[in-house]
C-alpha cells in the first residue's frame, strides 16, 4: 500500500497537493502500486474523467473524444480551465508546432500550479506526447483541485467531507452502507439513494433489487443524465465486472451529484427566503385591497346619504311631515349603527396594516386619492352636520304646520261668526223703510242706525284680525291660501260696500230727523244699553270658542286664570240683562197703561228680549265647556311635564357615566398596570362593561322619541341633548376600540420585534415618567430626557444634536413637534432588533438564478411555488442590460421596490 500524499512522498500521477502535508485528500492504506494503472481502472478513468471534462467544456461550445490526443495542443486544456475556474488565461498560441503546443501546455500548468497546487513529474512535453498516465494524472489534479477539494462538510474537506456528505444522505436507506468510494457503489443502490434523498419524485427506491446491480446503476445513471443534467461517465458493466471499482472514476461521479445537489439546496434556500417576503408583500396588499374596497363601500354611502339628508322637501300636513320624521328615525336606528361600526372597524384595519408595514421594513400604506383615514373623517362629519339640519328642519316644518292648521282654524272660525253676522245687513241698509214712517218711526230708524254704527265700529277689530291671520297664512305658505284669501277679500270688499251703504243711510235719515222729534226714551235707552250687552255676549261666546295653544304649564295656566276672572264678571253681567230687561218691560207697562199701540218690536234695535236671553243661555253653556277644554289642556301640559322630568333624570345619569368613562379609559392608556396582556384584558372588561350599558341609551332614545311626538321643544330639566348623548356614546364605543387596538398593535410589534415583557414595561415606565401632563405624547425636550434616560448620547453638544435630530426625523417624520407612544415603540423596536433587508432578496434570487443578472419565467416555475412564481412574473419588469435574453427579468428592481426603494 502506498500513500501518494505523505510527505516528500510523489503522486503516482506526479502532483502533490497544498493541503496538510501536501495532500488534498488522503488515499487509502490499502491501495496496491501495482493496480494503478490497472486496464480496468484505466477504462474506467478514460470515460469518468472524459465526461467530466465534457460536462464542462460543452458550457463553451465544444468537447473532447480522446483524453490522450484533444489535451496536446494545450488549446482546449487551458479552455477547460477558464471554464471551470471562471478565469482568463493568457492568450494561447495558435501554431501548430511543437513548441507552440508546449507553451500552452505550460501555460495551462502554470495556471494550475498558481492555484497552489504542486505538480511532481509532470511536464507539458508528457502531455504533448500524448503520454496517458501524465493526462490521466494531470486531469485527476484538476478534478480535486476544482470539484472535490472545496467540499466541507461539518469541518471535514475533500474526501472525508464528501463521504461523511454520502453518509448522512444515505443513512435512511436499507442496503446502502457507504464506507468508500469503490465497492461501497457496486450494487448501485447508493446512487439511487442519493438521487431519491434529494429527488424522490425521479426514483422508485423500493422497487429497486440489491441483487441486480447492472440495473440499478443503470437506473441512476439514465435519471441523473436526463433530470440532474449529470452526464453519463461510468458503464454499468465496467462497476460490476470490476472487483474493485476506480475510486478516482467514482468520487469524480459522486462529486457531479454533490454540486448538483448543493445548488438545488441553495436554491431551495434561497426559494424559501424569497417566498416569505412574497408571503408578507401578497398578505399586506390583500389588506390595502381590503380597505380600498370597505373605505369606497364607507364613502360611496355618505355621499349618498347626505344628498337624502339635505333635501328639504315641505308637507302640506302634519301626519306627512310625522312620517318624515319616522323615516329619519328609522334611519338613526337601523341604517346608521352599522356604518358607524364599519368606520371604527375601517380605522382598526388601516392601523393594523401600518403596524405590519412598519415591521416588516416595507413603506407606510398610502390610501388613493380621497380615501384617506381623514378622508372618511371629514365626510362623516359632513354626514352628522347634515344629520343636525335635517333634524332641526324636520322639527321647525311641524311647528310651522302646528302653527298653520292652528291660524287656518282660527280664520275660518272668526270669518264664519262675521259672515253670520252681516248675513243681511245690506239688504235692511238698502230698505227706504222711513219713507213712510211716522216722526217716531224716523227718530227710532235713526237711533236704530246709530246703533248699527255702534255694532258695526264694534266689528272692525274683527275684521282687521280676520285679514291680519290671513297675512300670516300667507307669509307662512298656507297650502290653501287661494280660498283663504279669496274668502279674506269678499269679507273685506262687503265690509267696504257696508261703511259705503252706513253712510249713505245716516244721511238719509238726518234728512229727515228734522221733520220727526218723537222720541221713545225708553226703547233709546233699551236700544244703547242693549247693544253693547249684545256685543260682550257676542265676544264672550267669541272668546269662549277661541281656539288656543301652549306648551307649557304657565301659559295653561295663565288661560285658566283669565277664564275665571271672566267667570268672576258673570253676576254683573246677568244684573246688567236684567236692567235691559226691565227697561222693555217698563215700556211695555206705559203703553199698556196710557192704551198705546206700540210697533211690533223696539225701533231703536233688532235686540229683542229673546235675542239678550237666548245669547245668555248660550254664554251660560259654553262656560262649562271652556272649563272642560282648559282642564284637558292641563292633563296635557302635567303629562308632557311628567316626559321631560324623565327625560332629564335618565339624561342626567347617562351622560355623567358616558364622560367618566371616557376618562377610565384615557387614564388606562396611560397608566401601566400588568402585561400588555394584562392591559388587553382589562380593556376589553371596560369594553363588555360599555356594550352593557348600551340598554340605558336605548331606553333613553325611546323615552326622547316619546319627548318629541308629543311636540315637546324645550326641557329645562337637563342640559344634555340626546344628539349630545348619542355623539358621546360614538366617541366612547370609537374610544375603547382604538385603545384595544393600540395594545394590540404594541403586543404584534413585541412579539414580532422580539421585545421581552420586561423591555415593553421599560420603554413605558420612560415614556409615562416624562409625559408629565398624561397627554400620551412628549415634546422634543421630554423625548430628549427619555432617550438620555435610556442610555442615548443626545447631550446639548453638536455630535449629540446632530444624533437626537437623526432620531427626531424618524419618530416624528411630519414635523408635527410631538412624539407618540406607538413611533417611540417603533423606534425602539428598530434600534434593538433585525429585519430582512431588499440586498438579503437580491442575493437569494441571485441563486435562483445561478448568479446571473436576471432570471427567468421557467426558472421562476421551477424554484418557488406556483402562485409566488407568477405573482413575481407579472410584476417584474424587463431586463435590460447588455447580457440580456428574450424573456429576462429584473429581479434586482423588483426586490428594491418590496421595501419601498423604488416603484413596482
Amino acid at each position: 500500500m502506498v500513500d501518494y500524499h505523505s510527505t516528500g512522498q510523489p503522486h503516482p500521477y506526479g502532483g502533490n497537493g497544498p493541503g496538510p502535508n501536501g495532500d488534498y485528500m488522503a488515499q487509502e492504506d490499502d491501495w496496491d502500486r501495482d493496480l494503478l494503472l490497472d486496464p480496468a481502472w484505466e477504462k474506467q478513468q478514460r470515460k469518468t474523467f472524459t465526461a467530466w471534462c465534457n460536462s464542462h467544456l460543452r458550457k463553451a461550445g465544444t468537447q473532447i473524444e480522446n483524453i490522450d490526443e484533444d489535451f496536446r495542443d494545450g488549446l482546449k486544456l487551458m479552455l477547460l480551465l477558464e471554464v471551470i475556474s471562471g478565469e482568463r488565461l493568457p492568450k494561447p498560441e495558435r501554431g501548430k508546432m511543437r513548441v507552440h503546443k508546449i507553451n500552452n501546455v505550460n501555460k495551462a500548468l502554470d495556471f494550475i500550479a498558481s492555484k497552489g497546487v504542486k505538480l511532481v513529474s509532470i511536464g507539458a512535453e508528457e502531455i504533448v506526447d500524448g503520454n496517458a498516465k501524465m493526462t490521466l494524472g494531470m486531469i485527476w489534479t484538476i478534478i480535486l483541485r476544482f470539484a472535490i477539494q472545496d467540499i466541507s462538510v461539518e469541518e471535514t474537506s475533500a474526501k472525508e467531507g464528501l463521504l461523511l456528505w454520502c453518509q448522512r444522505k444515505t443513512a435512511p436507506y436499507k442496503n446502502v452502507n457507504v464506507q468508500n468510494f469503490h465497492i461501497s457503489w457496486k450494487d448501485g443502490l447508493a446512487f439511487n439513494a442519493l438521487i431519491h434523498r434529494h429527488r424522490p419524485e425521479l426514483i422508485e427506491y423500493d422497487k429497486l433489487r440489491k441483487d441486480d446491480p447492472v440495473t440499478n446503476l443503470n437506473n441512476a445513471f439514465e435519471v441523473a443524465e436526463k433530470y440532474l443534467d449529470i452526464p453519463k461517465m461510468l458503464d454499468a458493466e465496467d462497476i460490476v465486472n470490476t472487483a474493485r471499482p476506480d475510486e478516482k472514476a467514482i468520487m469524480t461521479y459522486v462529486s457531479s451529484f454533490y454540486h448538483a445537489f448543493s445548488g438545488a439546496q441553495k436554491a431551495e434556500t434561497a426559494a424559501n427566503r424569497i417566498c416569505k417576503v412574497l408571503a408578507v408583500n401578497q398578505e399586506n396588499e390583500q389588506l390595502m385591497e381590503d380597505y380600498e374596497r370597505l373605505a369606497s363601500d364607507l364613502l360611496a354611502w355618505i355621499q349618498r346619504t347626505i344628498p337624502w339628508l339635505e333635501t328639504r322637501d315641505p308637507q302640506k300636513t302634519i301626519p306627512a311631515m310625522q312620517q318624515k320624521l319616522e323615516d329619519f328615525r328609522e334611519y338613526r336606528r337601523v341604517h346608521k349603527p352599522p356604518k358607524v361600526q364599519e368606520k371604527c372597524q375601517l380605522e382598526i384595519n388601516f392601523n393594523t396594516l401600518q403596524t405590519k408595514l412598519r415591521l416588516s421594513g416595507r413603506p407606510a400604506f398610502m390610501p388613493s386619492e380621497g380615501r384617506m383615514v381623514s378622508d372618511i373623517g371629514a365626510g362623516w362629519q359632513r354626514l352628522e352636520q347634515a344629520e343636525k339640519g335635517h333634524e332641526e328642519w324636520l322639527l321647525t316644518e311641524l311647528r310651522r304646520l302646528e302653527r298653520l292648521d292652528h291660524l287656518a282654524e282660527k280664520f275660518r272660525q272668526k270669518a264664519s261668526i262675521h259672515e253670520g253676522w252681516t248675513e243681511g245687513k245690506e239688504v235692511a241698509l238698502r230698505d227706504r223703510d222711513s219713507g213712510t214712517a211716522s216722526l217716531a218711526q224716523v227718530r227710532a230708524l235713526l237711533r236704530k242706525h246709530e246703533a248699527f254704527e255702534s255694532d258695526l265700529a264694534a266689528h272692525q277689530d274683527r275684521v282687521e284680525q280676520i285679514a291680519a291671520i290671513a297675512q300670516e297664512l300667507n307669509e307662512l305658505d298656507y297650502y290653501d291660501s287661494p280660498s283663504v284669501n279669496a274668502r279674506c277679500q269678499k269679507i273685506c270688499d262687503q265690509w267696504d260696500l257696508l261703511g259705503s251703504l252706513t253712510h249713505s243711510r245716516r244721511e238719509a235719515l238726518e234728512k229727515m230727523e228734522k221733520q220727526l222729534e218723537t222720541i221713545d226714551e225708553l226703547h233709546l235707552e233699551y236700544a244703547k244699553r242693549a247693544a253693547p250687552f249684545n256685543n260682550w255676549m257676542e265676544s264672550a261666546m267669541e272668546d269662549l270658542q277661541d281656539m288656543f295653544i301652549v306648551h307649557t304649564i304657565e301659559e295653561i295656566q295663565g288661560l285658566i286664570t283669565a277664564h275665571e276672572q271672566f267667570k268672576s264678571t258673570l253676576g254683573d253681567a246677568d244684573r246688567e240683562r236684567e236692567a235691559i230687561l226691565g227697561i222693555q218691560g217698563e215700556a211695555q207697562r206705559l203703553a199698556e197703561l196710557h192704551g198705546l199701540q206700540l210697533p211690533a218690536g223696539n225701533p231703536y234695535t233688532s235686540v229683542t228680549a229673546q235675542v239678550i236671553n237666548s245669547k245668555w243661555e248660550r254664554v251660560q253653556q259654553l262656560v262649562p265647556k271652556r272649563d272642560q277644554a282648559l282642564q284637558e289642556e292641563q292633563n296635557r301640559q302635567n303629562s308632557n311635564e311628567h316626559l321631560r322630568r324623565q327625560f332629564g333624570s335618565q339624561a342626567n345619569r347617562v351622560g355623567p357615566w358616558i364622560q367618566t368613562k371616557m376618562e377610565e379609559i384615557g387614564r388606562i392608556s396611560i397608566e401601566m398596570n400588568g402585561t400588555l396582556e394584562d392591559q388587553l384584558n382589562h380593556l376589553k372588561e371596560y369594553e363588555q362593561n360599555i356594550v352593557e350599558y348600551k340598554p340605558n341609551l336605548e331606553l333613553l332614545e325611546q323615552q326622547h322619541q316619546l319627548v318629541q311626538e308629543a311636540l315637546i321643544f324645550d326641557n329645562q330639566h337637563s342640559n344634555y341633548t340626546m344628539e349630545h348623548l348619542r355623539v358621546g356614546w360614538e366617541q366612547l364605543l370609537t374610544t375603547i376600540a382604538r385603545t384595544i387596538n393600540e395594545v394590540e398593535n404594541q403586543i404584534l410589534t413585541r412579539d414580532a420585534k422580539g421585545i421581552s415583557q420586561e423591555q415593553m414595561q421599560e420603554f413605558r415606565a420612560s415614556f409615562n415618567h416624562f409625559d408629565k401632563d398624561h397627554g400620551g405624547a412628549l415634546g422634543p425636550e421630554e423625548f430628549k430626557a427619555c432617550l438620555i434616560s435610556l442610555g442615548y448620547d443626545v447631550e446639548n453638544d453638536r455630535q449629540g444634536d446632530a444624533e437626537f435630530q437623526r432620531i427626531m426625523a424618524v419618530v416624528d417624520p411630519n414635523g408635527s413637534g410631538s412624539v407618540t407612544f406607538q413611533a417611540f415603540i417603533d423606534f425602539m423596536s428598530r434600534e434593538t432588533t433585525d429585519t430582512d433587508t431588499a440586498e438579503q432578496v437580491i442575493n437569494s434570487f441571485r441563486v435562483l438564478a445561478g448568479d446571473k443578472n436576471y432570471i427567468t419565467a421557467a426558472e421562476l416555475r421551477r424554484e418557488l411555488p406556483a402562485a409566488q412564481a407568477e405573482y413575481c412574473i407579472a410584476r417584474m419588469a424587463p431586463y435590460a442590460g447588455p447580457d440580456a435574453v428574450p424573456g429576462a427579468l429584473d429581479y434586482k428592481s423588483f426586490s428594491t421596490a418590496l421595501y419601498g426603494e423604488s416603484d413596482l
